[in-house]
């Protein structure tokens, strides 16, 4: 018997936990933390890409991660050329200022790698390549599986 009753619900569901979990696993076992965390990267990425990119990398994500993608989207107030690792990392801790002290860099770091191992491959590769090279310095070289 299904959880919620919808089969697609149990499914995002339990993606959606892996992914958590993992983000977990290299910051303790605070789920709202790794909620924010995922959150808080994925929003920030997702505003310095073209809006195609960003629309492609959201149709990978599982239903529930899509809604905290898409959440206060606004394509027209998308930011400057100027795209420093600085601004992205002060974005990413201007996102996550309501949970717990998390390092930035190491959040990106962390959902950089949950993305790597569980988005399409030849996505991911697209949307990372459209970042700057700092920033793409943070995803992981090889992700186990």
């Amino acid at each position: 018997m299904s959880a919620t009753g919808l089969e697609v619900f149990d499914k995002t569901l339990q993606t959606t936990n892996i992914w958590l979990y993992e983000i977990m696993a290299d910051h303790g076992p605070d789920r709202r933390v790794a909620w924010h965390m995922l959150g808080a990267v994925l929003r920030t990425w997702r505003d310095w890409l073209q809006i195609e990119l960003a629309a492609n990398l959201g149709a990978e994500l599982p239903l529930l991660v899509r809604g905290a993608y898409y959440d206060r989207y606004r394509p027209r107030d998308l930011p400057a050329t100027s795209r420093s690792l600085e601004e992205f990392l002060q974005r990413v801790a201007e996102e996550m200022k309501s949970t717990r002290p998390v390092n930035p860099e190491d959040a990106t770091r962390s959902v950089f790698k949950v993305l790597a191992r569980h988005v399409d491959l030849g996505q991911s590769a697209k949307v990372r390549d459209a970042l700057p090279k700092q920033i793409r310095a943070l995803w992981p070289e090889s992700v186990g599986v």
